[in-house]
């Protein structure tokens, strides 16, 4: 379920923000004037349809990209001033895709999140190893430690690659459609885990429903712009569903979070998400 809404974010406050953010690649717009603030501690749902700049946005606010227009601050530093290492310390990403041909054990994809905080060619410390096991249990990935990366499920591959970004001890999480392709009690556990972390997170997610359970805030976008922001309740009615998504449905309001019907469009009957 999601966690209480935190409060309103004081101007000052420190954290990751895009102010106004657009990205142009090969003469298209992709990402168009995007504000997003984050409060800490509070789980931001990215929604739109294929296209809307979900992913370039996220990895905008990662420093992956560089904005065209706009800026995004790490406390109030443009990132490209805070540097690639020192924001991967801060800051840490789970893709949706994540492939690898080099035989790698589940232990040794989480010690990967450790190198933003060793120098090349260090060994690792024992801070870096307390981290690594830390991340470890902490996603219940300890006893597939020394199993192969290749062996394991979707579901697994996820929760070593959320505890890979753990092991960098972020502030900030942003993860793009990690629930893509599993099964729906994988996407439960995971979502359930994603919101017991002690971190801020951005999360891009196709399933309404998913985000209206586990997000305190939700930002809608449609070809690059935003096109709503706010709670869960206050964003997801029939009428910015059926504009941004081309759908009809109806929606009521469950304890504490909205439940989304999709309206059949040949017979207008209604069906569960």
């Amino acid at each position: 379920m999601s966690r209480n809404r935190p409060p309103e974010r004081p101007e000052t406050a420190p954290g990751l923000h895009a102010e106004r953010v657009g990205r142009h690649t090969d003469g298209r717009l992709i990402v168009d004037g995007v504000t997003l603030s984050l409060c800490p501690g509070e789980t931001v749902g990215l929604l739109g349809p294929n296209g809307s700049g979900k992913s370039t946005l996220l990895r905008l606010l990662s420093g992956v990209l560089t904005a065209s227009t706009g800026v995004v601050t790490l406390d109030g530093r443009p990132l490209p001033a805070v540097g690639r290492r020192a924001t991967a310390r801060r800051v840490a990403t789970v893709e949706q895709h994540t492939h690898t041909q080099t035989e790698l054990t589940v232990h040794d994809v989480v010690a990967l999140g450790r190198i933003p905080h060793r120098r090349t060619w260090s060994p690792a410390s024992d801070s870096d190893a307390r981290a690594v096991t830390a991340a470890l249990e902490r996603t219940g990935m300890t006893d597939r430690a020394e199993q192969s990366w290749h062996t394991l499920s979707g579901g697994e591959r996820q929760r070593a690659q959320i505890a890979r970004a753990l092991a960098q001890e972020p502030r900030e999480l942003l993860l793009d459609e990690p629930t893509n392709h599993l099964d729906i009690q994988h996407q439960l556990d995971l979502l359930d885990l994603v919101v017991s972390l002690p971190v801020t997170t951005v999360i891009a997610l196709h399933d309404l429903n998913l985000a209206a359970m586990y997000c305190d805030r939700l930002l809608v976008l449609r070809a690059g712009s935003t096109v709503a922001e706010g709670s869960p309740a206050e964003v997801l009615t029939p009428s910015l569903i059926e504009e941004v998504y081309g759908v009809r449905t109806e929606v009521t309001h469950h304890p504490g979070h909205p439940v989304i019907r999709f309206l059949r469009q040949a017979t207008g009957t209604p069906t569960r998400a």
